[in-house]
């Protein structure tokens, strides 16, 4: 090697040993923390999570009030007291109108059990009951009624049964909503790998930059003293100057990407303190390969999307019934019990009488112009348009489900691809550096060395983000842990 080269590599190994000194700054927390962490953390603390856990506890209560509703319902119901003193208008045998003073003192109550039909939408009632009034004066009367017992049905004959339609539509409801929210939950995952190789890869970046930095200035300070000695020219170490600035500048922008990056994990994580987090890269990925019709089964099977298809077309029949039944409406009301009245409360429940109550009621349009006949079709209309829409939505999810799934099979080699050139632009790089000492290449073969590195480095981070949100994808949409190689449940107890 010659005196010259011999001269600037000693010189540039000088400054490669020399340490710069920054001004004192206060000390700031920092913590380390790992993928699996931030999605642990992610899925107890943020903002997302929170959101999916109260959409499920407001389906599980309305599922709950959805099954009350089918059990008996007893209630109780009482005036204590109801006390009048008014005038109120009364009719004479002879036709004309008198004010007759009232001045009563009344109470009231009854007890009811009520249960719903399910197979023919009808209601039965039971219903026990005791009234009082006492006329108040000097020569006021005391009553008693009382129904010990009285048993009512209510019968629509031809109308839309609505408890047995909801008996079909609620639970699917309620699975479509369970399913959902484990597929929040999944999602809130994705979001978190979003997040996390955001924070990383701006980190990354300013690392690149501080390092690109010192290299620019090193190599500039270097450039000098060649061309001193006539080893360089005055264009290329005006571009390693540029380059200097370029690099200084770039740092400063990829400094305040990296702020905002932390301070949006931060929030994602509903973390309120100043604490900087350091991404840990993730050093292995597991080496799956997934295939299309176990994959699609398993979303078919349980993702929501399969229950809302369900849900949808329940509800487009739903619709046709309704406007089928609003065509001619007939209703049976039946009630039998016993009565007792008496001015005595001891013999109130004696002498008991019965009580009998037989009605049909029937209402049946004779001339409408069509307007309930064209209801059934305008139900019947729709419920053709859902059927077509749900039979393409259902192609749309299964080519989805297939792109992911050659996605996520494609992503390991593209990774081993990624990190492989990574290794190799890197060592590029640091032979242009050594090439360049020696004179061998100019700065804009260097410059060029230097744009593969950074480049390799940002597609190696990329390409391993990619992987985590195809696997996160796959899991939300089949919600099946494919490391575990388990099905994806979540414990749910809404009851306080």
């Amino acid at each position: 090697m010659n005196k010259p080269v011999t001269y600037l590599l000693l010189i540039f190994a000088a400054l490669c040993g020399r340490k710069t000194h920054a001004a004192c700054s206060p000390a700031i927390d920092s913590t380390s923390i790992s993928l699996t962490e931030v999605i642990s953390r992610a899925r107890l603390q943020s903002v997302e999570a929170a959101v999916a856990i109260n959409k499920m506890r407001t389906a599980y209560w309305v599922y709950r009030t959805y099954k009350a509703d089918l059990l008996p319902e007893c209630s109780l119901k009482g005036t204590l007291p109801s006390y009048q003193k008014q005038y109120n208008a009364y009719q004479q045998d002879n036709g004309n109108y008198t004010y007759v003073r009232s001045n009563s003192l009344g109470l009231n109550s009854a007890l009811s059990m009520t249960q719903k039909i399910w197979f023919s939408g009808g209601t039965l009632s039971l219903k026990s009951s005791l009234d009082y009034i006492k006329q108040m004066g000097a020569e006021g009367q005391e009553n008693y009624m009382s129904v010990p017992i009285s048993l009512t049905l209510s019968q629509p004959i031809f109308g839309i049964n609505d408890v047995k339609w909801q008996r079909k539509i609620e639970p699917v409801k309620y699975r479509e909503a369970k399913a959902q929210f484990i597929s929040d939950t999944e999602e809130v995952a994705v979001s978190a790998v979003q997040q996390f190789f955001n924070l990383l890869l701006s980190e990354e970046n300013v690392h690149i930059a501080e390092q690109n930095l010192r290299n620019a200035k090193k190599l500039y300070d270097v450039a000098i003293a060649r061309k001193h000695i006539g080893q360089i020219s005055t264009n290329d170490l005006l571009q390693l100057k540029l380059s200097t600035i370029n690099a200084t500048s770039h740092l400063t922008s990829m400094q305040s990407e990296h702020k905002s990056a932390l301070f949006k994990l931060r929030s994602f994580l509903n973390i309120t303190d100043s604490t900087e987090l350091k991404p840990i890269l993730p050093k292995e990925a597991p080496n799956l390969v997934l295939h299309f019709d176990e994959v699609l089964a398993r979303a078919k099977s349980a993702n929501a999307f399969a229950e809302n298809i369900r849900k949808r077309q329940l509800e487009a029949d739903y619709k046709v019934a309704q406007a089928k039944g609003s065509m001619r409406d007939i209703n049976l009301f039946a009630s039998i019990g016993y009565t007792g009245h008496t001015q005595d409360f001891d013999r109130a429940y004696t002498g008991l009488k019965k009580n009998q109550i037989f009605e049909i009621g029937v209402s049946i349009p004779l001339l409408d112009w069509g307007k309930r006949k064209g209801k059934v079709r305008v139900a019947q209309g729709n419920q053709k348009i859902v059927a077509s829409q749900l039979k393409q939505e259902r192609q749309e999810f299964e080519q989805n489900v297939f792109l992911l799934v050659q996605q996520f099979n494609n992503q390991s080699e593209q990774l081993y691809l990624a990190m492989q050139a990574d290794s190799i632009a890197h060592q590029r790089y640091q032979t242009s550096v050594q090439t360049f000492l020696a004179g061998k290449i100019n700065t804009l073969d260097l410059n060029d060395a230097q744009t593969s590195k950074d480049e390799a480095r940002q597609k190696h981070i990329n390409e391993l983000y990619k992987y985590w949100y195809y696997y996160y994808e796959l899991r939300s949409l089949t919600l099946w842990d494919y490391h575990n190689n388990c099905e994806i449940t979540v414990p749910l107890n809404f009851e306080k």
